[in-house]
């Protein structure tokens, strides 16, 4: 394709994010791209275009052969999986925003586009209107590339906003979010974190060429956090959000997960609040830079879509750089997490599990210990999500092996054994 080439889309779903980008699209003739037909499930509803533009057929949009770009926006991880290996098959380009069937399906896909040589985009897959992906794919290189850390699910953060500046508990917050439109009916793939984990195995990939299925990495959401813990990050001076986190440790594998997160009140990833997204990377000589933006809602993500759209005229794909191009790391969890866990009884807490344990709290009604523990002892089981109990992460938690000696030592001095 080229920049003078007509785009004739063919649009799968008409919800928030579809309707978003047909308004969209009206108003930015300059893109010289149109959609010709829209595939809905339901005939039936009133929607805001004309009645003409609709299918329920999905053929009527696969196998035109006027149509050259599929945008695909529907919530249906199976289906979406459908239509894009069909699309690509057909000779189509792709754009989609669909999160879980990107993370679940990464290795097809990637099959996909080197048989077909198409280009395939998903830039309102992870944090909407921040332009990550393609940041993490053009400008960073994998061995400069030291750690990435990010807010990437509105939803979560808004309920975490509420719950630190208003006081409100989990449900109350959770009430709040789904009268506001930030969260689903059903919130449990939000605030349980699944979202996030699917986003963070997308993005890991960008990073640093990591194709791993968000099965295999460690998360949780926010759905044990109580207004208890807040009241400890205040005493503080922290903040708590969802954080997804990847660092590359001193043997060049590389630690991620997503978990709740004590994060400093002067970190860039403190002033994220509500419904927004945020991304800091770390890398050799740029330090620290930050991304802000909207990461849900009907505009900020018809807004990737667009770009993606705008970037086909050029012809443009992912190079997946970091897989192909270089010598791809390794996720590991073979490391240590220092940990803060709150709980209502000690009969729950495997204590045997720590390595050592720093603080201790037994006298509050909400009991809680801060503590170092191999991070296989939270991926070989749930005991700390059970029985009411509350996992969130240090500062800087994650502990290289190479360091554990050191801190080991320096533990057992602090505590006047040695």
């Amino acid at each position: 394709m080229d920049a003078h080439k007509q785009l004739t889309i063919g649009l799968f779903g008409f919800g928030v994010v579809g309707e978003g980008l047909y308004k969209v699209l009206q108003q930015t003739p300059s893109l010289k791209a149109s959609i010709k037909k829209v595939c809905i499930k339901h005939s039936g509803k009133i929607r805001n275009a004309p009645a003409s533009l609709f299918t329920t057929e999905k053929e009527d949009l696969l196998f035109d052969e006027n149509i050259n770009v599929i945008v695909e926006v529907i919530d249906d991880a199976n289906a979406a999986f459908e239509i894009v290996s069909i699309a690509l098959r057909n000779g189509k380009a792709v754009v989609s925003a669909s999160k879980k069937m990107i993370a679940e399906h990464l290795p097809e896909i990637l099959q996909m586009q080197q048989e077909t040589g198409l280009p395939f985009l998903y830039e309102a897959s992870a944090c909407a209107s921040i332009p990550v992906i393609r940041n993490l794919e053009e400008y960073y290189d994998n061995d400069l590339l030291h750690a990435i850390k990010a807010i990437v699910n509105g939803s979560t953060n808004f309920i975490l906003t509420k719950m630190f500046e208003e006081k409100l508990d989990f449900q109350s917050a959770l009430l709040l979010a789904q009268q506001s439109g930030f969260a689903e009916s059903n919130p449990k793939l939000d605030v349980e974190g699944y979202d996030a984990v699917n986003k963070w195995a997308i993005l890991l990939n960008h990073a640093y060429g990591i194709v791993e299925h968000p099965d295999n990495i460690l998360f949780t959401g926010i759905q044990h956090i109580q207004l208890s813990d807040a009241a400890v990050a205040k005493e503080k001076n922290y903040d708590i959000k969802l954080i997804a986190q990847a660092k590359k440790l001193k043997n060049g594998q590389v630690a991620a997960f997503v978990l709740p997160q004590f994060v400093k009140l002067n970190e860039p990833l403190a002033f994220v609040k509500n419904e927004y997204n945020g991304v800091v990377i770390e890398s050799g000589f740029a330090d620290k830079q930050f991304f802000y933006g909207k990461g849900a809602g009907s505009f900020p993500t018809a807004s990737a879509v667009l770009s993606d759209i705008a970037a086909l005229r050029y012809d443009y794909r992912y190079e997946y750089k970091k897989l192909y191009h270089h010598h791809p790391h390794e996720l590991t969890h073979d490391y240590y997490l220092k940990v803060y866990l709150s709980f209502d009884d000690w009969k729950y807490i495997r204590r045997e599990k720590f390595e050592w344990i720093e603080e201790w709290h037994a006298d509050a009604d909400r009991k809680y210990l801060i503590g170092v523990l191999h991070v296989n002892q939270l991926t070989g089981g749930n005991w700390w999500r059970e029985n009411g109990s509350s996992l969130i992460l240090s500062i800087d938690p994650i502990i290289d092996n190479l360091d554990i000696i050191n801190l080991k030592k320096r533990s057992l001095e602090l505590a006047g054994i040695v």
